[in-house]
């Protein structure tokens, strides 16, 4: 299965509602169980810190981050972030655990499977085990506990830093992923590559101690599939490492590299990434926003939204979607806050996406293949078109900003020797077409500026 997953912001959405994870409405399950989904992400339902929340408060530039959100920020609005857990118990203001167990049977009434965070890097500064457990966690020279960080950037100010070389914190580790797969059917885990020993060894040094003969992720998940055979684990992974990361026990991996290239690049450069093997690509995860990246309505505003989402639609592997991206929201909103800005929802935009989820559902079945284009002599425009095919389906999009024709290599015999039908599921279009034509010289296409097609035939 390659899912398709839509995310939550679990916090301000039920903010926005007015209730609990118990008391969420039937006709707002219905609404999010869109057709072409598979799966709901309900983003930071665990415990937050009440020290990492006073953190929060009184760090001006994180404040400021809030007040470009919410120009009229008011002291309840900032919650505390779900990266700063406490517990692995969902918090009681949004339901607890009875509340996340209604939720998950309405998803899978609806059926529809229930994904939750786990945070291997860090925990909160008021997390049990940094009392109970001080051998889990990186110490500095002077014997304090250091911030949690990455290697590019400052410590995060309101975490503390758990020692992925510890056998113990290993362990620990691995019954925090069991205790999470008893309520969920999948676990997206945070900054994952962090914990692989290069990287681990190379952000902490010496603090961390010796390397581990063994990797951090091939034992955790090795423990974790004894009971858990089928909880589907997805890694947000950056800096190339969405192969290890695959090979070491994930399913899924994020394609930040494809988010880069749709967001700054052309399609020659899309298509080369499109290029690397079919078993990498089916365990990727493709988006063009979450809740760490811009609003994608403002970072790929108009006809290069659109045409970007059709791609990450119809690509093998998984799908994420995010709550909002639909509607054409704009302000990214900091995981800290529990409030949305007001926003005047984009109509129009919302009833693309939900074409496009429907139709890629719908043609996203068999074995996928990368096509070639071709132009001519004194018409090379086909260069800027993106190209590929399922068994019964056609996807062709123009990714540029001027018009393109070309032809679309199929390499596909079988298809002489009748008439076919090609219909563009996203605006119903229809295109008779010969069998031989498409066979010998492949689909001709012109498009407009970052135009797409999505075609099946019959």
């Amino acid at each position: 299965m390659k899912p398709v997953i839509y995310e939550i912001d679990t916090w301000p959405w039920l903010a926005g509602l007015g209730v609990t994870l118990a008391e969420v409405p039937g006709a707002v399950w219905d609404e999010v169980a869109a057709p072409g989904l598979d799966g709901v992400w309900l983003m930071g339902v665990w415990e937050r810190s009440p020290a990492g929340l006073a953190v929060a408060r009184s760090n001006e530039e994180l404040q400021r981050s809030f007040r470009e959100a919410l120009p009229d920020l008011a002291p309840e609005d900032v919650a505390g972030s779900p990266y700063c857990v406490r517990r692995y118990r969902v918090d009681d203001r949004l339901g607890g655990p009875e509340g996340l167990a209604v939720a998950r049977a309405e998803l899978r009434r609806r059926g529809l499977r229930l994904y939750l965070d786990y945070v291997p890097n860090h925990v909160a500064p008021d997390h049990p085990a940094v009392a109970g457990h001080p051998d889990w966690f990186v110490r500095l020279d002077d014997g304090s506990i250091a911030h949690g960080r990455d290697p590019y950037f400052p410590p995060w100010p309101d975490v503390v830093q758990l020692n992925a070389f510890s056998q113990g914190m290993r362990a620990a580790t691995a019954a925090a992923l069991a205790g999470i797969a008893e309520q969920c059917d999948g676990i997206r885990c945070d900054m994952a590559m962090l914990l692989t020993n290069e990287v681990f060894a190379r952000t902490w040094g010496q603090s961390a101690g010796p390397v581990p003969e063994s990797e951090f992720w091939p034992q955790v998940i090795g423990t974790l599939r004894e009971r858990h055979p089928d909880v589907e684990l997805i890694a947000e992974a950056y800096w190339d490492t969405e192969w290890l990361l695959q090979e070491q026990g994930f399913d899924f991996c994020y394609d930040k590299r494809l988010y880069d290239r749709l967001v700054h690049e052309d399609a020659g450069s899309i298509r080369k990434h499109l290029a690397a093997g079919l078993e990498y690509q089916e365990k990727l995860i493709r988006f063009l926003e979450n809740h760490d990246e811009p609003r994608a309505a403002a970072t790929l505003p108009g006809g290069r939204g659109r045409a970007a989402a059709v791609a990450v639609a119809t690509l093998p592997g998984a799908v994420l979607w995010h709550d909002g991206q639909f509607e054409g929201r704009r302000t990214h909103l900091p995981v800290f806050l529990a409030r949305y800005p007001a926003e005047q929802a984009d109509g129009g935009l919302r009833d693309f996406y939900r074409r496009l989820v429907g139709a890629a559902a719908e043609v996203r079945t068999g074995r996928w293949r990368l096509l070639e284009t071709a132009g001519w002599p004194d018409n090379q425009s086909h260069q800027n078109l993106l190209a590929w095919a399922w068994d019964s389906a056609i996807v062709v999009i123009n990714y540029s900003d001027h018009p393109v024709q070309g032809i679309v290599e199929l390499n596909r015999p079988e298809l002489a020797g009748r008439a076919w039908r090609l219909t563009d599921r996203l605006d119903g279009r229809v295109f008779e077409r010969s069998g031989s034509d498409l066979a010998a010289k492949g689909l001709y296409v012109d498009l407009s500026p970052w135009g797409t097609h999505v075609l099946t035939y019959q």
